[in-house]
């Protein structure tokens, strides 16, 4: 059903069935001929496109006015067919970065576009991003997402927004969202990534309403198709690929190219599965301005302009009397001088406020998201009002382990949120590897709480696209090592708000375990690696050290609207010092906001996670006064509660379990160095373990994760300084 096998299908001739009536392929290739192609509209966006990109190649770039410039040329018709058809209010492409004629079919306007490129004021990122990574909150058409700047990071957001849609039309009831899809452009070279293979395992698996929409121009910069893929062809690779629908031919023959277009959207927006369709064009300009092509011969490039739809375009339209050649000739001058007016709009376009530059690493009252999350869908009072929480606890029951505190909080915003979605790898009937989420698949249904496939890349890739399709996505990695695979799409994911300029967002909460265990470490189940995600922009980071605030801070990251990581500690889990009370089903803690375990006046000991702890008991054992400070969160850190401590004590030992060097401890020592330098008495002390993985054997872990009675010591000495 969904294994387009042969390429005589997608070019066979009209035929009929035993009743005479046309087949489904017929009823396709019919379809393409009547209003669904409007090919006048075709011509002037692919006319308009081409005017673009010939005054920023002759003009704009040489006048050191744009500094990254990538041309469409030959990519365009195709691109254009496929705009036309993308139409339904909840669809959603993702891009790169030679998309812009698909962009200009969304409502992309000409001032616009070249705003963006030269990197003024009203270009679709103010400034902040290069113009040809794309995003577009609807306007007459679909969403296009964020792109990135990276290869391949396209495809797996393009799935998260895939199974969103499926979610909520079949799930919760919104029929708005039926019928719509999911596409990701992209080029041949692509294909060979992380990114693609995930998408394509996921979209097969999961049977999606997705569309990979491949450009194949034969190259990758300069390396040739046959090192992409093997034989340089990926829909002859993919032929037998379970549950995909595959589609090739000409991307620039208009008849040929807007029938496979079509019969491709169709297919995806049937319910039947997703589609992959490789289209061949020709690459007009180099990778980008700076290539020249000096890898191609004369006789290929000759070959590649022949092959230009442009002309292929004007004849088809001229011949089937679409136009007429005086008609065509209209069209050309008025694209070009829409594209020459915009050229100039642009270049007396101001330059980006610089007082605004800063807004956006997080969200900000009074500047909400126009797209992604449930703020946008609600508007910021009747979010506020929706998510708020309690800030004081509420104690009740006994002490319970921090693994089952952070089920109960999930199993609560589960039933307060319908938009609340849990997955990862085994956090279905297994209920996770820790056990945090175990029965949640049974109360909640699998649509709800799922298993994925071993692919990390996949899994925070996809939250990013439900995040920005509205939904409050939850996933899961077993391990903070495991994350790996996905820092493309968690650092591409942090940044979403900041380089939209405030456009889109994409909340959701990843639950990563971290730290050494409470029986033994190793180099790949016990990274801490907190530092690691607090350099990244964008991404809030809280580490709670016991059952309470591991509570509160996980309900404010669910009811929040910014990126979250949240770690939780190994040895933590289901152990003495991480037991707590409930604090209740409304119980919120705001990030940024430490915690005072203990309070002294001789010495502070700023830390987090399970080194509290540690902290606290060697504080016990100590004849002096320590204060111990628990940040909770590391992105923001409360600083405020950190310096006034250190007027205080006049002494302080930052302690972390992370690895010294670069690690979270040297930022907070040299905040304090600049900003309380005159209250110290002594150096700012660091403990952490030293440069190496965390070791298997438990002597060996002992030996190099600091003690209490390292910590004592080391108060003891700061103390006599």
């Amino acid at each position: 059903m969904a294994q387009g096998t042969s390429q005589k299908k997608s070019t066979a001739k009209k035929r009929t069935n035993t009743n005479g009536t046309a087949t489904k392929q017929n009823q396709l290739n019919e379809s393409h001929n009547s209003p669904e192609i409007d090919w006048k509209s075709v011509a002037r966006t692919l006319l308009l496109s081409r005017a673009l990109d010939q005054i920023e190649e002759k003009e704009l770039v040489p006048a050191g006015l744009i500094t990254y410039q990538f041309s469409s040329r030959g990519h365009d018709l195709a691109q254009i067919i496929l705009g036309e058809q993308i139409t339904h209010p909840h669809d959603a492409a993702t891009l790169y970065y030679r998309s812009r004629p698909f962009v200009l079919t969304q409502g992309l306007e000409a001032t616009e576009a070249l705003c963006s490129t030269m990197g003024r004021a009203g270009g679709i990122s103010e400034g902040r991003d290069i113009g040809v990574v794309h995003n577009l909150p609807r306007r007459d058409r679909a969403t296009v997402l964020p792109t990135s700047g990276d290869v391949g990071a396209q495809f797996t957001p393009a799935i998260g927004w895939a199974q969103a849609i499926e979610y909520r039309s079949n799930v919760l009831g919104d029929g708005e969202w039926k019928g719509a899809i999911a596409v990701a452009l992209s080029g041949d070279a692509a294909c060979a990534t992380n990114g693609f293979w995930s998408a394509l395992t996921i979209a097969t698996t999961l049977k999606l309403p997705y569309l990979f929409f491949v450009e194949d121009n034969g190259y990758g910069i300069s390396v040739t198709g046959d090192l992409q893929t093997p034989g340089g062809s990926i829909s002859v690779n993919l032929a037998s690929f379970t549950g995909l629908k595959i589609l090739s031919g000409s991307g620039v023959d208009p008849e040929e190219t807007s029938r496979l277009i079509v019969e491709a959207v169709q297919f995806a927006r049937s319910g039947s599965g997703p589609v992959l369709l490789h289209l061949r064009v020709p690459r007009l300009s180099g990778h980008s301005y700076t290539d020249n092509q000096s890898y191609k011969s004369e006789e290929q490039v000759a070959q590649e302009e022949a092959n230009d739809p442009l002309p292929k375009l004007r004849d088809f339209m001229v011949g089937k009397k679409i136009v007429t050649e005086e008609e065509w000739v209209k069209m050309e001058e008025a694209g070009e001088e829409i594209a020459r007016k915009a050229a100039e709009s642009a270049k007396n376009a101001k330059e980006p406020d610089t007082e605004g530059v800063l807004n956006g690493r997080f969200y900000q009252r009074g500047l909400p998201q126009v797209a992604g999350g449930l703020m946008a869908e609600v508007g910021e009072e009747g979010y506020e009002h929706s998510r708020g929480g309690e800030f004081e606890p509420k104690p009740e029951g006994p002490r319970m382990n921090m693994v089952d505190a952070i089920r109960r909080a999930l199993e609560s915003e589960l039933q307060q949120n319908n938009r609340v979605l849990l997955f990862g790898e085994d956090v279905g009937m297994k209920g996770g590897v820790h056990g945090a989420t175990i029965d949640l698949q049974h109360k909640f249904g699998q649509e709800r709480v799922f298993d994925t496939s071993l692919n990390e890349e996949g899994i925070i890739g996809r939250a990013v696209g439900m995040a920005m399709a509205g939904l409050m996505p939850v996933p899961e990695i077993q391990f903070r090592k495991y994350a790996d695979p996905a820092h493309e799409q968690i650092t591409d994911c942090g940044t979403i708000r900041w380089r939209t300029a405030g456009k889109f967002a994409a909340p959701l909460v990843v639950r990563i375990p971290v730290g050494y265990g409470k029986k033994t470490g190793d180099p790949w189940h016990s990274v801490s690696g907190e530092a690691l995600y607090a350099h990244l922009v964008g991404w809030q980071i809280a580490i709670p050290s016991n059952a309470e605030d591991a509570v509160g801070l996980l309900r404010s990251a669910l009811r929040g609207n910014d990126p979250t990581m949240f770690f939780e500690h190994r040895a933590l889990l289901d152990t003495r010092d991480g037991r707590r009370p409930w604090p209740g089903d409304n119980f919120i803690l705001p990030f940024g906001k430490a915690n005072v375990v203990r309070e002294g006046t001789d010495i502070t000991i700023v830390t987090w996670g399970e080194m509290v702890h540690r902290a606290a008991a060697a504080a016990e054992k100590s004849q002096k006064s320590v204060e111990v400070i628990d940040l909770r969160t590391v992105s923001p850190w409360d600083k405020e509660t950190v310096l006034n401590s250190i007027q205080k004590t006049n002494r302080c030992i930052v302690l972390h379990e992370d690895n010294w060097t670069c690690g979270f401890g040297g930022e907070i020592a040299a905040t304090i160095a600049q900003e309380a330098f005159h209250y110290l008495d002594a150096p700012v002390e660091r403990m952490a373990t030293p440069d190496i993985p965390i070791p298997y054997n438990p002597t060996l872990m002992a030996a190099v994760v600091p003690g209490i009675e390292d910590i004592l010591e080391r108060i003891e000495q700061l103390i006599k300084f």
